[in-house]
């Protein structure tokens, strides 16, 4: 947790805003929080192996620096700069109270004391390791990561839950919302892009809750899932023919299942003279193109107003003359704004939509439209899903942690009162060879797609029956 080689990255620091009532808070909070530690405080060593600082040599230590320190020094400067002083008020602490410090506990110390007043505490290591995608903090005594697809418990704790509260409040006064007691939950985002959920009590019954979908630093591309067994070859060649023929294409799956990481890769076939416009409730989305307009979401105020909800920035985004509208998650009433689009002349638009299957997707498609229009006929809204989707990829992260696409299907029109589906491509599970791996087969239909003679169009129909063949 302490002195562990720290990255350098944009995080949620309050310095970095040049904002001298953010520091004053965030040393504040770390005084008002400091009586309190967990019994030992367990890093990693300048050698890189696990040490311990003793749990009284680290408190008289802490309260020694912020008691001697002068919260508006820090207004304006960064954390290396910041370093020299805190090492030096260390060793003037230690001296002063006869304190036996090692290197290895003095860079632990300092690494710690540090991450309090500009990072996220104890957190803060996790956030700088590659290896993990998520970090979820359950209070202040448990704090898990998913790493290659798999749960783990870290040793790392907060002191205690009004340490857990004052990082989540930091995180999102950053991107300019709130959360207390009057408003316990908030979406927000670091600001290297990194996805946050806080949950606080009394919601969270056992203390304040911290999920944190880490931001990739690679660039994932098709051609890269492909090379990792997330899907075949020929599925990869296919979904880049439908993001370049400007294809409708919804993304399906659960939570955590890779579907933003997908839709980022899908992303990469659209022209660079092309005007994109997306819309999220925290902004992850990575476009290479020159022409992005990125739209974020607002939660309500205090007071219940000034929301702005993705309905709404879809409303709006129809005005600026987009060719193409990329919807992070479309949840709600959203949905038939969405559709409108696709039916207007926006083709090429994505989005992504949690469900099961791609039957499941349709259905729920189907539902959020009527949570918008009441009024509407059935049979109509069908006729729209059916007009207006082309692609639904299906993703799943499956028992071995592994991601995997496992179904494309396309909409090929309606048949009385049902929307007709030919799947493209199936990962078929090989149940005879069950281990911890998951084994199985990407099976191609070898089925002319419907939109052939759409890819004619943009001289692309003989690529796509050659990617087809099994």
């Amino acid at each position: 947790m302490f002195g562990q080689k720290q990255v350098s990255r944009p995080v949620a620091d309050p310095v970095a805003t040049d904002d001298a009532s953010s520091v004053i808070d965030a040393i504040t909070s770390a005084i008002a929080t400091s009586s309190a530690t967990s019994p030992v405080a367990r890093g990693n060593g300048a050698d890189g192996n696990e040490t311990l600082v003793r749990s009284d040599l680290f408190k008289t230590i802490r309260n020694g620096v912020f008691a001697s320190m002068n919260a508006s020094a820090a207004v304006g400067k960064t954390r290396d700069q910041m370093k020299s002083g805190v090492e030096q008020l260390v060793l003037g602490i230690a001296e002063r109270e006869g304190l036996n410090v090692t290197l290895a506990e003095q860079g632990q110390i300092v690494g710690e004391l540090l991450n309090d007043m500009f990072g996220l505490g104890p957190i803060e290591p996790l956030l700088a390791d590659e290896t993990i995608t998520d970090v979820l903090v359950n209070g202040p005594d448990q704090v898990y990561v998913e790493r290659h697809g798999r749960l783990e418990l870290t040793p790392y704790k907060f002191r205690d839950n009004t340490h857990v509260i004052s990082v989540a409040q930091r995180i999102a006064a950053a991107v300019g919302r709130r959360v207390d007691e009057s408003s316990p939950m908030v979406d927000a985002r670091l600001a290297d892009g990194s996805r946050v959920n806080v949950v606080l009590p009394p919601l969270a019954i056992h203390g304040a809750s911290i999920s944190i979908r880490k931001f990739s630093k690679r660039n994932i591309t098709l051609h890269r899932m492909a090379q990792q067994g997330n899907m075949s070859p020929q599925m990869a060649n296919v979904l880049k023919l439908a993001s370049t023929c400007r294809l409708n294409i919804i993304v399906s799956g659960g939570t955590g299942s890779g579907k933003t990481t997908l839709l980022n890769a899908l992303s990469h076939f659209i022209g660079l003279g092309e005007r994109t416009i997306t819309i999220e409730d925290a902004a992850e989305l990575q476009l290479v193109q020159p022409h992005v307009v990125s739209l974020e979401t607002r939660p309500e105020n205090a007071e219940g107003l000034g929301g702005v909800a993705q309905r709404d920035l879809v409303r709006n985004a129809l005005r600026m003359r987009p060719d193409r509208i990329i919807l992070g998650e479309t949840r709600g009433a959203e949905a038939f704004d969405v559709l409108q689009a696709m039916n207007t002349g926006h083709d090429g638009s994505m989005t992504t939509i949690h469900a099961n299957t791609p039957r499941d997707g349709i259905t729920r498609l189907e539902s959020m439209v009527m949570m918008a229009n009441g009024n509407l006929p059935l049979m109509s809204i069908r006729r729209q899903i059916a007009s207006a989707v082309h692609l639904i990829v299906q993703i799943e992260r499956m028992r071995d942690g592994m991601r995997r696409v496992t179904r494309i299907t396309e909409l090929v029109g309606m048949e009385g009162e049902v929307i007709i589906t030919q799947d493209l491509f199936t990962f078929r599970y090989d149940a005879s060879a069950y281990s911890e791996e998951v084994k199985g087969v990407y099976e191609s239909a070898s089925v002319r797609p419907a939109f052939s003679a759409r890819a004619a169009y943009y001289g692309l129909e003989d690529a796509l029956l050659e990617a087809m063949k099994p």
